[in-house]
Parts: structure tokens; C-alpha cells; sequence
């Protein structure tokens, strides 16, 4: 399915919840937000649906986020379920990582087999202070768990914030090395009202390759990427065992190649994650709507896919979304 700028829309990323049981800095504010109630998030049976409709009209790729989706009852159900759909080549998991030590095997048996884990820490009190409260032991826990069930690959999330984990980033780096993991080093973006300082917090993609080239020396993965790397440049660390990857959403955006929608967990189809538009397909759902009904609204959600957002993390002026991070689902 091909948007007004010929970008073969083919990827759909669901948030099954907006709870989470963690309460992280830039995704979610201090205060002022309350959580969606049982009937205001759309059933399993309702996300079954629109992502075998969007198969049909094209769409290859889904990515399972939340808030935290592990949280929600009958996740390792719904991924089997999932699974099955006929014509869905990949299907991925973004977590925190709390829970995976008890769901991993479970997750995997059912056909997950990719997984990014978010860390934005791996100091102790960094973590319970950027977390609201987290455990690191938790997520390393969870970490040796998805290693040990088969998941490949494994890919660390991991957004600098200046002047908070700047100085960890040779650590991640390091971790690369030993580990066939791909750490991913995300740029800050303006979502909401969230307890952030920017543009003081920001660290632009570029100074982050500075910052690692000056102590590790990286190799550009050059030719063809792995179809799960998605807008990350890829290096591998010479004489390690995993890979950096550095996502500049803000300072070099993607949009040109983006292929991508996000279901929200109150059953709204956004249409670029830094942009307000919406098509409502819960009130459809409920309404009874036929198949064809629903592929006319996923249809007109791709055709109101802006050209590029124009947000800057370097204004002081910025313009945020209404929606926190963990209401979008990332």
C-alpha cells in the first residue's frame, strides 16, 4: 500500500496497553495522566483483526509495544494467536525487560523470536532514577533469560540524555563488544509534557559517534541491512561480538523511507508519531464494520501520512504531542 509520496506503508506497530510498570522520565509525566480503563482499549480479538486486514492490503512487519506490553494479561496467548496469520512475515517485541526473566521461553515458544529491550542505564541508581523506581536487576535478569530461550537479535534501547547517561555510553559500547548484542543509541524527541529539560538534554547522533570514535573504532555495515534494522545505521565494533546502532530521528529524520503506522492502544490509527493526525477505528470496531469498511479506514489513514515532521530538538520553541510516549506506544 503505497502513501501520496509512493512510500510502500508495509509496517504496523500496536500498543496493546498504555500501562506500565515503570514510570520513565521522558515517556510519561510526574503527574496529570490516568490510565485507560478495561473497555477504552480495544480486546485481542479487535487487534487480531486490523492487523489480518492490514496483512491483506500489504503490511509484512508488526511490533508489539505498550506502555510495558508484558504487563497485560494473556500476552503470550495473543502472540500465538498472532503468529498465525497468514501472509505476516515478522513480528517483534519491544519490552523494558522487568518481566521477560518470566516470560521469555513462553514469548518464544509462541513465535517471537525478535526482541529490543529498553536500558538507558546500567548504574544502579541511574536506573531507579530515570526508571521512577526500576530494578536494573530486573532487566539483566530478563536479558540473560531471552538469550538463554534463543532470541536473536537482541537489541538494547538506549536513549543519551545529556548530562544524565552521556557518560555511559563507552559502557554500552563495551557491551557491544562482549556480547552479540545491537545497542541502539536513540535521540530524545519532544513527546508531550514529560519531565525533560530540552533542548539542555538533547545530544545530537553525531556528537554520540564522536564521542565513541574517539575510544572504539567502528566499521559501517555496509550493502544490504538485516530487514530488522529498520532506520538505525549499523556499525560493528571491530574486534567485538555485537553492533551499534545509532537512530537520529531528530537531527537527520528518516522520513523519506518511512513505512510505518501505529495502532494505539484506544484503538486509533496515528499516522506518524510526531504529528496529531488519527483515524478512529475502535468506534468502527465496535460498530460492527465490515472488512471492507475497515480497510477504507486503514486506506485513508496511510493517505494522511505527512511528508516529514518538523520537529527540532535544538528550538527552544518546540512543539509537542498531545499524547505522552507511553499513551503512543513509541
Amino acid at each position: 500500500m503505497l502513501d501520496k509520496y509512493d512510500r510502500d506503508i508495509n509496517y504496523l506497530r500496536v500498543s496493546i496497553t498504555d500501562r506500565c510498570n515503570l514510570r520513565c522520565t521522558y515517556c510519561r509525566p510526574k503527574e496529570g495522566f490516568s490510565l485507560k480503563g478495561h473497555d477504552d482499549i480495544l480486546r485481542y480479538e479487535d487487534i487480531l483483526r486490523v492487523v489480518s486486514q492490514a496483512v491483506k492490503m500489504g503490511f509484512i512487519k508488526v511490533r508489539l509495544t505498550g506502555g510495558e506490553p508484558l504487563v497485560r494479561r494473556g500476552f503470550v496467548e495473543f502472540a500465538a494467536a498472532l503468529k498465525k496469520i497468514q501472509g505476516l512475515q515478522d513480528i517483534s517485541l519491544t519490552t523494558n525487560g522487568a518481566l521477560l526473566d518470566k516470560f521469555a521461553e513462553g514469548i518464544f515458544n509462541a513465535g517471537i523470536t525478535r526482541i529490543n529491550i529498553s536500558l538507558d542505564s546500567l548504574d544502579e541508581k541511574k536506573y531507579f532514577q530515570v526508571t521512577g523506581g526500576g530494578n536494573i536487576d530486573d532487566v539483566l535478569r530478563g536479558i540473560a533469560a531471552a538469550e538463554k530461550a534463543g532470541f536473536a537479535p537482541i537489541k538494547i534501547n538506549t536513549v543519551v540524555l545529556k548530562g544524565f547517561n552521556d557518560d555511559e555510553v563507552l559502557n554500552f559500547v563495551d557491551l557491544a563488544r562482549k556480547k552479540p548484542f545491537q545497542i541502539r543509541f536513540i535521540e530524545i524527541m519532544p513527546i508531550s509534557e514529560v519531565n525533560i529539560n530540552q533542548p539542555q538534554e538533547f545530544l545530537a547522533a553525531d556528537q554520540l559517534l564522536n564521542i565513541i570514535g574517539r575510544h572504539f573504532q567502528l566499521e559501517p555495515v555496509n550493502g544490504k541491512k538485516h530487514k530488522s534494522d529498520g532506520p538505525a545505521r549499523i556499525f560493528k565494533v571491530k574486534g567485538g561480538r555485537g553492533e551499534i546502532g545509532i537512530i537520529n530521528s531528530v537531527s537527520h529524520h528518516f522520513c523519506a523511507t518511512c513505512n510505518r503506522m501505529r495502532l494505539t492502544a484506544d484503538g486509533k490509527l496515528r499516522v506518524c508519531l510526531l504529528k496529531e493526525e488519527e483515524v478512529d477505528l475502535k468506534e468502527a470496531l465496535n460498530s460492527h464494520c465490515s472488512d471492507e469498511e475497515l480497510a477504507g479506514l486503514i486506506r485513508r489513514a496511510i493517505l494522511l501520512k505527512p511528508e516529514r515532521h518538523d520537529m527540532d530538538c535544538t528550538d527552544r520553541h518546540l512543539k509537542k504531542c498531545y499524547r505522552d510516549m507511553s499513551d503512543i506506544g513509541g
